[in-house]
């Protein structure tokens, strides 16, 4: 494991925050040339190939396929099959900058989770923050009822946010068998292939349309927001950054918001700005940290 500065470790997480935070209006724009299920499977599965090298020179001997399968195979159907196949399918039905707003409820949905099937007792500020983030769904949800949102929308994205945040207790619950590159390589591997199956099965490769302008982003989301975003992640989380990218996780559906609304012109009702600022304040509570140093209402974790 190796030490990260101050300084190296903001720039980490930085980076890794304006990349996620692209990554939603830059896959609105290649559902315009392709399926979602196959851009889906084509992107997480070039990920995975892209980390295989790296995890078969960095972790040799350490996959232990035969004791572990059952946990890669769970790991790709949340968070690859579920997390990164409904909001591919879903982000056609809202606008980017929301869609990824409600996808980053998942820190809020990670933490009534943590308190389930981790032990970890929630503060004031967590159960405030959990408080005004359902608040803020449902004041954007009042946009689907009246017909200017589309509900099917908002519901693919409640279910990815699910998605991730069962997958991220799932990998904290099993952390002590695996190692870390080796399954975010095989979740990868494994589910962009079945992606990559359902979307072959489902929809047709003719309609995918080899443009540059989509080439160029499949290799951008493939290698960086992908491959390189979860590298990152996990060499954070392996020095100990857990609260530090928890932090800045409220970043992310700010910048897609910003990035939406340059990229792709999309506009905001007053109804729907309230709503994005309720999410935004109640992911910054639930994150925010306490004295101690550690996330907002953790208070103590059992072994």
């Amino acid at each position: 494991m190796t030490n990260l500065s101050p300084k190296k470790t903001l720039g980490m997480v930085l980076f890794l925050v304006l990349i996620w935070g692209i990554n939603w209006p830059l896959t609105k724009m290649a559902l315009d040339h392709t399926p979602p299920l196959l851009f889906s499977g084509m992107r997480t599965l070039l990920g995975g190939l892209i980390l295989l090298p790296v995890a078969l020179l960095t972790r040799p001997g350490k996959l232990r396929w035969k004791s572990n399968a059952g946990i890669y195979i769970a790991l790709a159907l949340l968070n690859i099959v579920g997390y990164y196949g409904l909001q591919t399918i879903g982000i056609g039905y809202l606008p980017a900058g929301l869609f990824s707003t409600l996808v980053f409820l998942q820190p809020i949905l990670l933490g009534i989770f943590s308190r389930l099937w981790l032990g970890e007792s929630l503060g004031r500020l967590k159960a405030a923050g959990l408080l005004l983030g359902f608040a803020g769904v449902g004041v954007i949800s009042l946009g689907g009822l009246e017909g200017r949102l589309s509900p099917l929308g908002i519901a693919l994205a409640l279910l990815s946010a699910l998605c991730w945040a069962l997958g991220t207790i799932y990998t904290k619950k099993q952390g002590a068998r695996i190692d870390s590159v080796w399954a975010v390589t095989v979740q990868l591997l494994l589910g962009g292939t079945a992606l990559m199956l359902l979307g072959s099965g489902t929809e047709s490769w003719s309609a995918v349309q080899w443009t540059p302008d989509f080439i160029g982003i499949l290799l951008f989301i493939s290698v960086f927001v992908i491959a390189g975003g979860w590298m990152i992640y996990f060499l954070l989380i392996e020095n100990g950054e857990v609260s530090t990218v928890g932090a800045y996780t409220f970043l992310i559906p700010v910048l897609s918001n910003v990035f939406s609304i340059v990229l792709l012109r999309e506009s905001a009702t007053i109804t729907l700005l309230i709503g994005l600022l309720m999410i935004a304040g109640s992911i910054m509570l639930v994150n925010r940290r306490t004295r101690s140093g550690g996330p907002a209402g953790i208070e103590r974790a059992s072994d």
